[in-house]
């Protein structure tokens, strides 16, 4: 069963305060990192499908969030603003023809949950590798708003944000993209719409 976040991990005003206070302050940069690492990795792992590009990637994402944290201004979430850093990245990376040979999916767990036993570990990196792939057949716009929403749990409102459109329309997006999904995958979607 997959659901999409539908509220914040943590207090949306601890985020806004911490982002500011890291425009002086490393630690508080450093903070930001460890709880948003993951989410960017993933999202950028599920455009390339690529480990080494899926890492650089995240890598240059928060070096650009470093270099320009001064012009968040917290009128909506962090995590939100940090993936649009990573969207133009990946379309950066994309745009230049970069692409190196694929390393295997497995791969991708390499920051495996630590509530999952082993079983629901490798269902998991199953059910990545096919929906990877399937993310490469349906169209861009789509693929990026289930990405966001899946691997980055971002919330409809929050994805919308990143690919300038209202939450309605990301919600669409999403669902006409899962339902691409269905039709190429043996996946079953279980999503709160």
């Amino acid at each position: 069963m997959t659901t999409i976040m539908t509220t914040y991990p943590q207090d949306l005003t601890d985020e806004i305060d911490l982002a500011h206070e890291a425009r002086a302050n490393t630690e508080a940069f450093g903070e930001l990192y460890r709880r948003h690492v993951t989410r960017v990795y993933r999202y950028h792992m599920a455009h390339t499908g690529n480990v080494k590009d899926a890492e650089d990637l995240t890598s240059q994402t928060f070096m650009a969030a470093l270099e320009g944290i001064r012009s968040f201004r917290g009128t909506g979430s962090f995590a939100a603003w940090l993936l649009g850093i990573a969207a133009r990245k990946k379309a950066m990376f994309f745009r230049s023809g970069r692409l190196r040979d694929e390393i295997p999916i497995e791969a991708a767990n390499q920051i495996p949950s630590p509530n999952l036993g082993t079983d629901q570990l490798a269902n998991q990196r199953l059910r990545l590798e096919s929906i990877t792939h399937a993310l490469k057949q349906i169209s861009p716009e789509r693929a990026d708003a289930i990405a966001l929403c899946f691997f980055s749990e971002l919330t409809y409102a929050e994805a919308g944000l990143v690919l300038n459109k209202s939450e309605a329309a990301a919600k669409m997006l999403v669902s006409r993209g899962l339902q691409d999904l269905r039709e190429r995958t043996s996946l079953v979607f279980e999503v709160e719409l």
